[in-house]
């Protein structure tokens, strides 16, 4: 292995039971991770628009092929078509981790429309026709009220699932709570369960961002650092509760703002979902890669979070909130819309393929 290949993202990846997966399925980051000790990959519709973005000449003839392959479809039809030719790509560079790990590793993940996040019925089908896909296909379902409706049965269709768009711990254990339900349907039918690896996220840095929104909206006077490890205080109490009740989903970690992030959850038997960049930055940072997942978050760091953030207590606590409350949590909403709108991006983009400006005006 080539020397720029060895730092310190490759070392904790390495030598602990934490996984790490490149946060984007663009193929010349994807091929690097890999190199790098990646055992997975995610997407979303953000990241879509992203690699389109910076890869649009691997994309721009295929996209042309698929508008003239499908001369009824509408823009949605053309920019899933997209979308799953992105995640196939992706899937096929870890087929080889799939086989090598018995299909315990190496998933791309794929995200069901953000649109449907309130219909259940929606996300189950599209969830079953993306796992048909490609064998090593993992589905990604928002953990709001009607998307933990569609966890249970998309598990007991025997599809894995990644959760999304989940910040809290009472969404991590309605999320585990929803696969053991799936589960034990299947093993009363008989149906296999044994290999199937449903994980749930936890976006730990779209929670910060989301104390930081609220301590400026509300006029809220905390040390700024405490609000970098809400996160983190988050994770490793879902991590803890997990390990107790023996959950058959594994938490992965998410939407990465600093090292800290990294570091102090390195050793936990999870998921890192990383951005390349950030692979890079930790690779440089010189940070020494050690275990501390199982090191709680200095006590005086949750009671000030909990004495000044009513949305902390209800993202820290295991009956902070309940499922219907699941869609109007801040950071719920944010990234919702933040997904809708990349979402609609991406339909622009592959409009300009349709119906392009005749001016040759329009930015692109």
């Amino acid at each position: 292995m080539e020397n720029r290949y060895i730092g310190p993202l490759h070392e904790s990846v390495c030598t602990t039971v934490t996984d790490l997966w490149n946060d984007s399925c663009s193929i010349l980051e994807l091929e690097d991770a890999i190199r790098q000790g990646a055992v997975g990959a995610t997407t979303n519709p953000v990241i879509v628009c992203d690699v389109l973005k910076k890869e649009m000449p691997l994309w721009n003839g295929r996209i042309r092929e698929i508008v003239a392959a499908f001369p009824e479809g509408t823009e949605e039809d053309i920019t899933w078509q997209v979308i799953e030719e992105m995640a196939v790509k992706g899937a096929e560079l870890l087929l080889p981790v799939f086989e090598r790990e018995h299909g315990r590793k190496g998933h791309l993940s794929i995200q069901t429309n953000a649109k449907y996040y309130k219909n259940w019925k929606r996300m189950v089908e599209q969830a079953i026709g993306f796992s048909k896909l490609a064998p090593n296909m993992q589905v990604k379902i928002p953990a709001t009220e009607a998307g933990i409706k569609a966890i249970e049965e998309v598990t007991f269709a025997g599809v894995n699932i990644n959760a999304t768009v989940s910040f809290t711990v009472p969404q991590a254990i309605a999320t585990a709570e929803a696969v053991e339900r799936g589960l034990r349907r299947r093993d009363a039918l008989g149906l296999p369960t044994k290999d199937m690896t449903p994980v749930c996220t936890l976006m730990i840095g779209r929670l910060d961002d989301w104390l930081k929104v609220t301590a400026q909206r509300d006029g809220i006077s905390i040390e700024p650092a405490f609000m970098d490890w809400a996160g983190i205080a988050v994770l490793k109490k879902a991590y803890g509760l997990y390990k107790e009740r023996g959950y058959r989903t594994r938490l992965l970690s998410a939407a990465f703002r600093h090292t800290g992030h990294w570091s102090e959850t390195i050793g936990g038997d999870i998921v890192m979902t990383i951005p390349y960049a950030w692979q890079q930055k930790f690779n440089a940072s010189g940070i020494k890669p050690e275990s501390r997942m199982d090191i709680p978050v200095d006590p005086a760091i949750i009671r000030e979070l909990s004495d000044k953030f009513m949305d902390f207590r209800r993202a820290y606590a295991e009956d902070g909130m309940s499922v219907r409350e699941f869609d109007t949590f801040g950071a719920t909403v944010r990234t919702l819309r933040s997904f809708i709108a990349s979402y609609d991006s991406l339909l622009l983009i592959i409009r300009e393929f349709m119906l392009p400006d005749p001016s040759g005006l329009v930015k692109k």
